[in-house]
């Protein structure tokens, strides 16, 4: 099958790049850093501004044919309770969080859609059943995410297309494990264990 990932650049995107291509899928890797693109294994790699409609359509174009998209575009702000949440924390987060998954998905469902098997796929967070005040605008943002994902559901549900969503705490690799040998770490998902799921989709 052949998947863009979106945010590809991300060590979430760098893995799940990894395991799509070992069990034998086309991987198309997008992120903003061509150079960063380098590290990540795919056939093919474009740097793109996702937040930017016309150029996600244009890739869509050029791209044809697509399977499936898995979102990772994203990261955090917050923190200081009610007061902490800033408009400049809250607009990055919007773009991030949210306006890339509508580019995306507005511009590669129908695709997915023709596709016999299309899958799209977001990581959410486990943070959204128990809000917390310093995590409100993340909170706010990921439950849109998930509410507009149900959303591109409901217009693929005549397709053989699905979509899924997978939560988690917080994330975690190796390298942060061996950096920092005194945490523990506790309730976080390591990016290999995610990676495999999300390629798990595709199977």
């Amino acid at each position: 099958m052949r998947v863009v990932i979106a945010g590809a650049t991300s060590a979430l995107g760098i893995a799940t790049a990894a395991a799509l291509t070992e069990a034998g899928h086309e991987v198309v890797a997008v992120g903003r850093s061509a150079e960063r693109l380098e590290q990540v294994q795919a056939a093919e790699r474009v740097a793109a501004d996702l937040a930017d409609f016309a150029a996600v359509q244009q890739l869509a174009e050029q791209l044809g044919a697509v399977d499936g998209l898995v979102h990772l575009v994203g990261g955090w702000r917050g923190g200081g309770g009610l007061a902490g949440q800033s408009d400049e924390d809250f607009d990055w987060l919007e773009t991030n969080v949210l306006t890339t998954l509508r580019n995306t998905t507005r511009a590669f469902a129908a695709a997915i859609g023709a596709s016999a098997a299309g899958r799209i796929a977001i990581v959410s967070t486990t943070g959204l059943e128990k809000p917390t005040a310093g995590n409100a605008s993340y909170v706010a943002l990921k439950a849109a995410a998930e509410t507009w994902l149900h959303a591109v559901g409901h217009e693929l549900r005549e397709t053989p297309a699905e979509v899924h969503i997978t939560r988690v705490k917080a994330l975690v690799t190796e390298q942060e494990r061996i950096d920092s040998p005194e945490r523990k770490f506790p309730g976080y998902s390591d990016v290999t264990d995610v990676a495999a799921e999300l390629a798990g989709l595709f199977a």
